[in-house]
């Protein structure tokens, strides 16, 4: 049986480091060689992709995304829906971590772990956070600990709501006890063991944290919270805390508008971080993809309802370099390299020789994403899905 390999000629390629204009090859799902004047082996059934005039870079990393869906503050009728494989191909994720959210009832971990193989059958990097809102939270073994230390997929415990209405308004010990199981459960598993903390508009912000570290003994590595840029307030209280040594994640879908003006884009945010003396490997893009974003009255009343997409997560990419003129390696790292490493996601996030083999093949000039590689399989080319979910596939012939 022919082994599948796929080539790539003459593309400028960012790891996202840079590596210059050069050859990739790929034999079934890596990278096998990185150089000039490649060729296929001659015993593989191989493909050929022109990258002159484009850049090669790695896939995007999603540490955040409600794949199995989310959602449901304004009812049943508004659970939002599973994700579909070409959602994300086409936004050029090729790994992504999926959550739970407020609804622990309707929804379950054991459906987001389902979702999650189901994707990877499909073709991408899957992984879970046990675990929804609640610090009462939802498990598979009935044990945070032992769900991170037995299930393969499972790298850490979230999203737990702080500083949120809709959340249990977790104590301290309440918090310790949390990190302390994912932490833990990490070393034993072999995983990241992370606490993924999803961080709402309540005045408290990150201060329950800070007292955390300040009285407990928690790593500040094992705690990851997220939606930092959706108030200035907070992303002030960001910039001390990344400092610190803290993870810094952004939200993609997180933008300013006429209804909300005080939320910080990704890009915007993470340009203002550095300034701030913020470390760029401390930063970090995720989408929030298919979870709800409702809006809410003063009395917590449900107002209106928006659902995250995972197209942000590129944009926001892009607008660095495109905006804020940041050099590709850099613009590149916060949706590859930095959340690979932080949640310590081997051989995704960069192109380097023994490295799966996901990439995108982008317009430089314009950042349109012409192509997708997901583990040595073009599963996006013109910029259109050629590879669909189980489900998309009638749809897709049509």
């Amino acid at each position: 049986m022919s082994v599948p390999s796929l080539l790539v000629q003459g593309a400028e390629v960012f790891g996202p480091e840079p590596l210059g204009r050069v050859d990739v090859l790929a034999v079934g799902d890596r990278v096998v060689a990185i150089g000039s004047g490649l060729s296929l082996p001659s015993w593989s059934e191989g493909q050929v992709q022109d990258g002159r005039g484009l850049c090669l870079v790695p896939g995007l990393v999603d540490l955040h995304v409600h794949f199995a869906g989310g959602g449901g503050e304004g009812g049943p009728r508004y659970r939002t829906p599973e994700l579909a494989l070409s959602a994300l191909t086409r936004a050029g994720i090729t790994a992504a971590v999926g959550v739970l959210g407020t609804d622990g009832t309707t929804r379950s971990v054991a459906e987001l772990l389902a979702k999650a193989r189901a994707l990877a059958d499909e073709g991408l990097h899957t992984w879970i956070y046990t675990g929804a809102y609640s610090t009462s939270t939802r498990t598979l073994t009935g044990s945070l600990r032992d769900d991170v230390i037995l299930i393969d997929r499972v790298i850490g415990v979230g999203e737990i709501a702080l500083s949120d209405f809709r959340g249990s308004h977790p104590s301290e010990d309440e918090l310790a006890r949390l990190a302390g199981e994912a932490h833990v459960g990490g070393l034993l598993g072999g995983k990241a063991g992370v606490l993924h903390l999803h961080v709402g508009d309540g005045p408290e912000g990150l201060k329950p944290l800070v007292r955390l570290v300040e009285r407990a003994d928690v790593p500040l590595a094992a705690l990851l919270p997220t939606h930092l840029n959706r108030r200035r307030a907070l992303l002030i209280q960001a910039a001390a805390w990344g400092r610190q040594g803290g993870a810094v994640d952004l939200t993609t879908g997180i933008a300013p508008s006429p209804d909300d003006a005080d939320a910080v884009s990704a890009a915007a945010a993470a340009d203002w971080l550095r300034r701030q003396g913020v470390p760029l490997h401390h930063i970090t893009f995720s989408s929030d993809a298919g979870g709800s974003a409702p809006q809410f009255d003063a009395d917590g009343r449900m107002v209106g309802m928006g659902v995250g997409r995972p197209d942000t997560l590129w944009r926001a990419v892009w607008e660095l370099r495109a905006t804020f003129g940041w050099p590709w390696p850099e613009a590149l790292a916060p949706a590859t390299a930095n959340p690979a490493r932080r949640l310590a996601l081997n051989g995704v996030g960069r192109i380097g020789v023994g490295a799966f083999a996901d990439w995108l093949l982008v317009d430089p000039d314009h950042g349109r994403i012409a192509s997708v590689v997901a583990q040595g399989r073009v599963v996006v080319d013109g910029g259109e899905p050629v590879v669909w979910g189980t489900f998309e596939r009638q749809r897709g012939r049509e």
